[in-house]
């Protein structure tokens, strides 16, 4: 019959120990992670900056714009005439604005969605990293 200790050592040298994950593998993907939100951060930035580019580009034509319409409205015209050319104007800058916001919102999306574009790929990459080093 085998001692206590004999046993418990038994025991011990059968036991089944996890494997230890591979490390290197996790600083690597955790590289690619910094990678890819950095890329990210990168497109949302230049997106950010194109909005601001065309904001500004905006703002300047709008100014250019007022002042072309207040020399034109300062010209000896009708009443009417004023009337029918203001409301002419108003539904122009309407139609400018609305046209403006909408390429202004077209530009933040498409920045926004490249961004997660970046973001996503990596995440499903990641995934499937963890899945082969769970193996």
């Amino acid at each position: 019959m085998p001692s206590p200790q004999d046993e418990f050592m038994r025991l011990f040298t059968e036991m089944k120990f996890p494997a230890m994950p591979d490390f290197s593998a996790i600083t690597e993907a955790h590289r690619r992670n910094l990678e890819a939100m950095t890329t990210a951060n990168r497109v949302a930035m230049e997106g950010a900056q194109a909005v601001a580019r065309r904001n500004m580009e905006i703002v300047q034509q709008a100014m250019a714009e007022m002042n072309a319409t207040i020399g034109a409205m300062a010209a000896e015209e009708s009443p009417q005439a004023k009337a029918a050319r203001q409301a002419e104007l108003m539904k122009s800058a309407y139609e400018r604005a609305v046209m403006n916001l909408r390429e202004i919102g077209e530009l933040i999306q498409k920045s926004n969605s490249e961004a997660m574009d970046v973001l996503n790929g990596r995440m499903a990459a990641a995934m499937d990293e963890m899945k082969g080093l769970m193996k």
